[in-house]
């Protein structure tokens, strides 16, 4: 009784509000008490026909060669790429909240998405190995507290019992946050930035490269290429928006 007491004056005081649109939530409303349902509602799915390459959506011109135009022009390293939401309107908000606002309890419910693809389109879990979160350098890592890479492959290795392999691929120097650069210079900028410390837990495995966010690819491009040429047989990457 006393705990309810409280609750309600602290939900006096520090009203809940949906991260997304910023309008109060009302008690035992919305998901998760973080997203009214109104915005849950709107964000947006990735839906088939997907790249066969980076997982995008493709339009009805590029069904024919089953890639979008960026992977016809450039390929990345990894073999294919796949994210349940577009990134766009509020998952692109949750996901701001979620790095960059200390709202890493928000890993919980971003993870869902993936889950819920991986059941919906039979992602083959089965074949994977193990699961590799994109890491941070240690300076970003200090400076951010987590990583928001770390926290959705740790939701996922737990939901498909998978082994999670955390400090195997590691960010070697720091580099400017891809979000500042233009398409053409963030293959420049993540060039020769991972590497690979324990060659047991790549070498000969499948791995899924988990991350948040997939835009031109050139992180997970440049990562996947630092597991191959560690001796992954495959890999997979699932970003939760593209």
């Amino acid at each position: 009784m006393l705990r309810g007491f409280f609750e309600g004056i602290i939900n006096i005081i520090y009203p809940k509000i949906c991260l997304s649109c910023r309008r109060p939530l009302k008690e035992k409303s919305g998901v998760d008490n973080f997203v009214c349902n109104v915005c849950y509602s709107q964000i947006k799915r990735n839906l088939p026909p997907f790249c066969a390459c980076c997982g995008r959506h493709l339009e009805k011109k590029q069904f024919a060669r089953n890639l979008c135009p960026d992977c016809i022009r450039a390929r990345p390293h990894f073999d294919r790429a796949f994210s349940p939401c577009v990134y766009d309107g509020v998952i692109k908000e949750l996901i701001h909240q979620f790095k960059y606002n200390s709202k890493d309890y928000l890993g919980t419910t971003l993870s869902r998405f993936m889950v819920d693809f991986i059941k919906e389109y039979d992602f083959p879990m089965e074949h994977l190995d193990a699961i590799v979160p994109v890491p941070l350098h240690k300076i970003r890592l200090r400076e951010r507290e987590f990583n928001q890479a770390q926290i959705l492959s740790n939701h996922l290795a737990r939901e498909f019992k998978k082994d999670l392999v955390e400090k195997c691929l590691m960010r070697r120097r720091y580099t400017r946050t891809q979000t500042e650069l233009e398409p053409h210079q963030r293959l420049v900028n993540v060039k020769g930035s991972f590497s690979v410390i324990n060659e047991k837990y790549i070498k000969g495995k499948n791995i899924l490269l988990v991350d948040d966010v997939l835009t031109t690819g050139a992180t997970s491009s440049e990562a996947a290429s630092t597991l191959k040429e560690t001796g992954a047989h495959i890999v997979f990457v699932l970003t939760l928006a593209n």
